[in-house]
């Protein structure tokens, strides 16, 4: 034994038989003598003991948490539809002193005393990342663009139930002879249930895929207003507080520090990561000594803080306040530390708030039900000054009772505000349980409902048909064009120019961009409004990628000027998952007749970082499900990039379009739309007709619908005969007599069109079912579109267009099931 190690046991000689040591104030305060180089182990063949050491037991118990609490989430409670913070605390509470802790010798090993300190501290510290992350993806300046039901919803949802709860909590206290621990928790609580914390709120709507939708936007930015209120009312009580109990010298040089301290974050740190952001070009990753000095100033600011008195949470999230969201920085930040944080530290910090709560100190019915009144009182104060504004607002009820649930909603912040109090002795440990399970239910209980009430696909129901078959003749062609990249608009404009544009049919043009939302806590959809393009102070090079996808638009604006009656722009930031609600309610409040959205394999975000097929193609299948109009999906099969030139389609000799009609609701809208590129006088139109000279059927489909078909088509050909631009459109039809005959028609096509359009659904029929062997199965271009798509990706150099006809109309299960077919004029 070493001569440390026996001075150590002298020591020990002060403290009493209970573990337990007088401190300066007389309170018992626990202790553990441990080894102080009991590190790492040297393996159980030399003799040593695993649980004895650091290293392999903080290893061991970051393996059980992350095992217990994933299959929780995983096998039961995502079945449930509850959020993973349930999983994570249960997953504590089990490994606690509830279930397994009970087991003194499981206590011993694997979470024992000695072990704590590396465990909390690796926890606390986890904490800290992920408080700083959601500091860097708070936007702080949406408060300054609340509007006025936002802002009204903010406030109101902390002050009735603060006002209620508190008022409560006072006639409890003075009326009924409460614990002094019962008393003090009491009116921590009621601050506490009032807050509706911003970070809860966007981690709730990320899990519940609404972050986007209409009631995402409104609780988020109102969590924000609520989140201004409480910290003010919060910074207002510690300032009194430090002043009535402190002296003039503490309490002065508190201040002072703190008010440093924040000066520095904002008028030092701020500057310079928005020189470090000019300073990285557009589509170039930052540079790593950027990273490493946010880095290095996070951990600087969390001692200064801890140093003068003020929390380490605190500064990490003003520092990552200031730092501006979204990319550059804002992305790598989030991009490099989010996945381990998020996995790796964050379940630690719930699951010691989980190890923390033993059930069995709960003695008391009577605290229980006193804790559990302020807890309703607080939920259905909250409901009301949430719900109250929205209605009065002309919300839906049910749209309005779903924002306030949502803003009920608790979760990381709740409970590092227990711990913080758990930790210091303010709150006892039987109040501390009783809480716990109460954020555990209401969170528990909130999810699923919401789940239920609110669906935000349920609102892109049209109420009258928005095609281009049904639409007026000589009314303007109403098209929102998607777009991800630059490599997009070469295909977008091309389609649009040969869409004929002119003084007798408009197209009014929405262009949309969209980007995943990345180092951000909250989705934007927000009009934009791009810099004059023939500026010479605003050169490409200072443009960023909206502005230069904005005014290659532009300039096709002025060339068809008058003919395109109104072009806007907007910007979507949203994540992939729910991007399709930025195109669906866009195209709703804009009375849209046909999307555009491309088509992808993969490509390159401009900070570098690949997206795979999968996050589109969801996104594409979603749009297609959900659409209040037609949909088109755009692929650019040509093999060489693509820029804007002027007058392109009247330059060459003449842009040629083929139809392929197999029959259908989908090849009808596909063909409507040709129809009305045939007037555009340098445009060549082939129509190709595929009919079965057996008993095979080309498309299944209702008698009602092959009437439609023969129909459009006996149009088709009166029309091209009766007008004198018939020497520019033809009509062929095909005999085949199965998937063979289909592929050679397809392969004689290659190089022969510019463009090819075809509609999505075709139904179950014998040649379908053929087709669909030669096809990659991809859901969002059907069986013939993906054929195409295959083809010409060996060599080709058209473009193909597959059309979906609207398929969601209030009060139609099936739109063929209309009146009638109104005919349209071509």
């Amino acid at each position: 034994m070493t001569k440390k190690l026996m001075l150590q046991l002298s020591a020990g000689n002060l403290m009493d038989q209970h573990g337990a040591r007088s401190g300066e104030d007389g309170i018992e305060l626990p202790y553990t003598c441990q080894l102080i180089t009991a590190i790492n182990s040297r393996g159980i063949w030399y003799g040593d003991d695993p649980f004895a050491f650091s290293v392999p037991l903080l290893m061991l118990q970051l393996s059980l948490i992350s095992l217990f609490t994933r299959s929780i989430h995983h096998h039961l409670l995502k079945r449930l539809s509850q959020p993973s913070i349930v999983s994570q605390i249960l997953g504590g509470v089990i490994l606690g002193p509830s279930v397994l802790g009970l087991n003194a010798s499981f206590v011993s090993k694997v979470f024992p005393a000695k072990g704590r300190g590396v465990f909390d501290t690796f926890a606390l510290f986890g904490f800290m990342l992920f408080v700083f992350l959601i500091g860097v993806k708070i936007d702080p300046f949406i408060v300054l663009r609340s509007g006025k039901r936002t802002v009204v919803i903010g406030t109101l949802g902390f002050f009735v139930p603060y006002t209620l709860t508190s008022f409560v909590a006072f006639l409890l206290d003075h009326f009924l002879s409460l614990d002094r621990n019962v008393s003090i928790a009491i009116h921590l609580i009621v601050g506490m249930l009032s807050m509706t914390a911003f970070p809860v709120v966007a981690c709730f709507l990320a899990e519940l895929k609404i972050l986007n939708s209409e009631i995402g936007r409104l609780s988020s930015s109102s969590s924000m207003i609520c989140d201004v209120c409480h910290w003010s009312i919060m910074t207002l009580n510690y300032v009194v507080r430090l002043a009535s109990t402190k002296s003039s010298r503490t309490s002065f040089g508190s201040i002072l520090s703190m008010a440093l301290l924040i000066g520095l974050i904002v008028f030092g740190i701020r500057p310079a990561a928005l020189w470090a952001i000019r300073h990285t070009p557009e589509g170039k990753p930052v540079k790593e000594i950027y990273i490493f000095s946010v880095l290095v100033a996070l951990l600087l600011c969390g001692f200064t803080a801890e140093a003068i008195g003020l929390n380490a949470f605190v500064a990490s999230f003003l520092l990552g306040l200031v730092i501006p969201d979204g990319p550059p920085l804002g992305a790598t930040l989030v991009e490099r530390l989010d996945c381990f944080v998020t996995m790796v530290l964050m379940p630690l910090f719930f699951t010691i708030c989980g190890l923390k709560m033993n059930v069995f100190s709960i003695k008391s019915f009577k605290n229980v039900g006193v804790i559990q009144l302020i807890v309703l009182v607080s939920f259905l104060g909250k409901l009301l000054g949430v719900v109250m504004p929205a209605l009065l607002q002309r919300m839906p009820l049910r749209d309005a009772f779903s924002l306030g649930l949502i803003m009920n909603s608790k979760g990381i912040i709740e409970l590092a505000l227990l711990h913080s109090w758990k930790m210091s002795n303010v709150m006892n440990e039987e109040c501390f349980s009783i809480v716990i399970i109460s954020l555990v239910v209401v969170t528990g209980v909130i999810s699923p409902v919401v789940r239920i009430l609110y669906d935000p696909s349920r609102r892109f129901i049209a109420y009258k048909r928005r095609t281009i078959l049904h639409k007026r003749q000589n009314e303007e062609l109403r098209i929102l064009a998607c777009i991800h990249t630059e490599d997009n608009v070469h295909a977008t404009m091309k389609l649009l120019e040969a869409s004929n544009p002119s003084k007798d049919s408009p197209i009014s043009l929405c262009v949309l961009h969209l980007l995943n939302l990345v180092g951000r806590a909250s989705s934007l959809l927000i009009p934009h409004f791009p810099q004059d393009w023939n500026n010479k102070s605003s050169s490409s090079q200072n443009q960023n990628l909206s502005e230069r996808i904005f005014n290659l638009f532009r300039k096709m604006e002025q060339k068809h000027q008058g003919q395109i009656l109104t072009l806007r722009f907007y910007k979507g930031i949203s994540p992939y998952a729910t991007m399709h609600n930025d195109v669906c309610s866009l195209a709703l409040e804009k009375r849209i007749t046909l999307i555009i959205i491309p088509y992808h394999r993969q490509f390159t975000q401009p900070w570098g970082k690949v997206e795979s097929i999968h996050a589109f193609r969801h996104l594409n299948k979603n749009v297609l499900d959900k659409a209040p109009c037609s949909v088109g999906v755009l692929i650019d099969r040509s093999n060489r990039k693509k820029y804007y030139r002027p007058n392109h389609i009247e330059a060459s000799s003449y842009y040629r379009v083929a139809v392929l009609f197999f029959g259908g609701a989908d090849d009808r809208e596909a063909l409507a739309y040709a129809r009305r590129m045939s007037e555009h006088s340098h445009v060549l139109l082939t129509l190709i007709r595929f009919s079965c000279c057996g008993p095979m059927e080309i498309a299944s489909g209702t008698a009602r619908s092959k009437m439609l078909d023969d129909e459009i088509l006996e149009d088709f050909r009166c029309k091209n005969n009766a007008q004198r631009n018939k020497e520019r459109v033809s009509y062929q039809e095909e005999e085949v007599r199965g998937r063979g005959d289909v592929m050679s028609v397809f392969k004689s096509m290659k190089g022969c069109y510019d463009l090819v359009m075809v509609g999505r659904r075709h139904g179950e029929s014998k040649l379908m079912q053929e087709l669909r062997k030669c096809s990659s199965r991809d859901d969002q271009l059907g069986t013939i579109g993906d054929i195409l798509a295959m083809e010409y990706d060996n060599g080709g150099e058209s473009f193909i267009l597959v059309v979906q006809q609207q398929t969601r109309v209030w009060g139609l299960r099936d739109p063929e099931e209309s009146t009638r077919l109104r005919r349209i004029k071509l």
